[in-house]
């Protein structure tokens, strides 16, 4: 019985996508750098935050599958989709969603009415991307990045602290560069990849290349600004944070080498989760901006 009940829920885990849920420790990025992570109450909130999105994010997972069921039945990996695949229904599915707000509207009275505008209007802006902006060209990267960016202001919104300028921008860079590298992926992996997402046959690979390679120096360059900018030297007390642009760097090239050489890169999540390097720098990256901010005096 314990058994029969862990598989009949298994598809309906799968629909979560819960290792995509990683995305949205974005929304944990103004707690460390505003200097608040040590404080109890600011930490509860943040991680109710992180909650509401990864539950809002499965919100619009489950909706952009039951938008593209007949495309991804033609994917070879999207084939295996809970919904693509038969294993839950279009009605389940739709009680899923039901279900999920619920859970979510219980979670959004803990939190401020900015955040709860932020969550909506990024349920939103996913909503019109599955039916329309994907198919719009450069739109649909703007889409994507639009909701990494909203994830880091309702981050800063929940907890009432203030945002630099340049991590919104350097976010909004990352965001560009992974829906970039996305694309790529999509466009060379399969020869009927057109049949699967039409918006690709307006993206030749050099133009994705381009936009990658400017997306990747952004990222780059923003961060770096950050660091040395006076009032971050001046918050934080020291200059050593310039330092952890090493590991923004790795990052960027290591990306880019396991999109080109290995073709991977349509699930960032899954490539930072199963890439042993790229895991191994984001944890020495968080560990060394943890000392520069907290421990260095």
């Amino acid at each position: 019985m314990r058994n029969l009940s862990f598989f009949s829920l298994k598809p309906y885990l799968q629909l979560l996508r819960p290792l995509d849920w990683s995305k949205n420790l974005f929304v944990l990025v103004p707690l460390v750098f505003s200097k608040h992570f040590l404080i109890p109450e600011d930490v509860i909130t943040a991680l109710i935050s992180f909650f509401c999105f990864s539950i809002a994010s499965s919100i619009v997972y489950v909706i952009n599958d039951l938008e593209d069921v007949e495309k991804d039945k033609l994917h070879p990996i999207k084939k295996n989709r809970p919904i693509a695949s038969g294993r839950i229904n279009h009605k389940s599915a739709l009680f899923v969603i039901v279900v999920l707000s619920v859970i979510l509207v219980a979670g959004l009275w803990l939190l401020n009415w900015k955040f709860i505008l932020i969550v909506l209007g990024y349920i939103l802006m996913n909503v019109f991307y599955s039916v329309s902006w994907k198919n719009i060209v450069i739109i649909d990267l703007f889409s994507i990045a639009g909701g990494f960016m909203l994830r880091v202001i309702g981050g800063a919104l929940t907890i009432s602290v203030y945002i630099s300028s340049w991590l919104v921008i350097t976010t909004l860079f990352v965001s560009l560069f992974l829906a970039a590298m996305k694309r790529r992926v999509e466009i060379a992996s399969s020869a009927n990849a057109y049949e699967k997402r039409l918006v690709l046959k307006e993206y030749p690979l050099n133009f994705i290349d381009q936009v990658a390679a400017i997306s990747a120096g952004g990222v780059v360059l923003s961060y770096a600004l950050y660091t040395v900018s006076e009032r971050t030297i001046k918050f934080f007390n020291t200059e050593y944070l310039i330092y952890s642009t090493i590991f923004v760097i790795y990052g960027i090239f290591r990306y880019m080498y396991l999109v080109y050489k290995k073709n991977k890169g349509e699930n960032a999540s899954e490539v930072l989760l199963t890439d042993f390097p790229m895991l191994a720098n984001f944890i020495l990256y968080a560990v060394f901006v943890f000392v520069i901010i907290y421990l260095i005096k």
